[in-house]
């Protein structure tokens, strides 16, 4: 589990000590991260802190004992001090809310006027992997019509699917999820050959560098991947001929992504969801795997661009804690 405990950088007040953070998802020796619903997590005794990061496009959420006191949306490199707070021990988290595909943040460090305390411990490590659905693409919207822009502003990955269920079990979680990515094939055959598993490795997703082993050893990983396989017709010129064709090689590369996962963490347990239109390919593959398929009904797909709303998100929640089962 990586753990950070960065050195202030010369925008801090000097009073103030460095907290040491827990970072829960991937990120880089230095603080960089680009993947959905990244976090860090400090504790401190005192009635300050200060929160240090660079990020040119992402929305970060500042958070102190569980209640969201800001957001800091396209800040650029940005220190924001909260004050005020009782003189006690208090726990502050940073959300990444946002996706970025391409580019990356910077968690700079955490300071407090107080005494920096031990970070917190999860006992329960979930993995969620998966497309727009996990990263919770324009979850926040009340329309469907939706520009470019707003998708980002809309999205809040702390309130997709995964990581609501993850907090309700105080469980450490990832999110490796892109949207318009597949298994085979990518929404509308784009971007052929830079499917979700390609992607899964890299540290910031928009980065061929592999991330550095962590000893991330999840108990449970959730794969929801093969809307974008199949939400669109196969277009001439693309690696299948037909329909079905695409739905063999979905099969066999969904079979052998899975089985790689289960060779790098051989103790987890394995979901794979799965909607109507591709529930049965996901059944064979759970089959193949021993992993739990998890069917999906239709959803109201309210939000950016026919994406799951908020009600939808919820209700992924709990079918996915329907099929986990309570945490011990």
């Amino acid at each position: 589990m990586l753990r950070l405990a960065l050195p202030a950088a010369l925008l801090l007040a000097p009073i103030e000590t460095p907290v040491p953070l827990h970072a829960g998802g991937r990120v880089t020796a230095d603080g960089r991260f680009g993947w959905p619903g990244v976090y860090f997590e400090g504790r401190f005794k005192g009635t300050a802190v200060t929160v240090a990061v660079e990020a040119d496009t992402d929305h970060l959420a500042i958070l102190i004992d569980g209640v969201e006191r800001t957001v800091l949306k396209k800040p650029g490199r940005v220190s924001r001090r909260l004050d005020g707070l009782p003189d006690g021990e208090h726990v502050v988290r940073v959300e990444k809310l946002t996706e970025t595909q391409s580019g990356y943040s910077r968690m700079i460090g955490i300071t407090t006027n107080g005494t920096p305390l031990a970070p917190p411990v999860h006992a329960r490590r979930v993995e969620f992997i998966g497309d727009s659905h996990s990263v919770g693409y324009g979850d926040t919207a009340t329309t469907r019509t939706c520009s470019p822009e707003e998708v980002h502003d809309t999205t809040n990955t702390a309130r997709a699917f995964g990581p609501l269920l993850a907090k309700k079990w105080n469980a450490d979680y990832r999110v490796i999820a892109f949207s318009g990515r597949g298994v085979v094939r990518n929404y509308a055959g784009g971007n052929p050959g830079e499917t979700l598993p390609v992607l899964y490795p890299r540290a910031i997703p928009g980065e061929p560098t592999p991330a550095a082993k962590d000893g991330w050893k999840p108990q449970l990983i959730v794969i929801n991947l093969g809307t974008n396989d199949f939400s669109t017709p196969v277009q001439a010129g693309e690696a299948w001929k037909d329909d079905a064709a695409l739905h063999a090689d979905y099969r066999a590369k969904y079979v052998a992504f899975v089985r790689q996962l289960q060779g790098a963490n051989p103790a987890a347990r394995f979901l794979l969801m799965g909607a109507p239109a591709f529930i049965a390919d996901v059944r064979t593959v759970a089959a193949a795997t021993g992993a739990t398929p998890v069917a999906v009904p239709q959803l109201e797909f309210t939000a950016c661009n026919f994406h799951p709303s908020l009600k939808d998100q919820q209700r992924m929640a709990d079918l996915v804690e329907q099929a986990a089962g309570t945490p011990k």
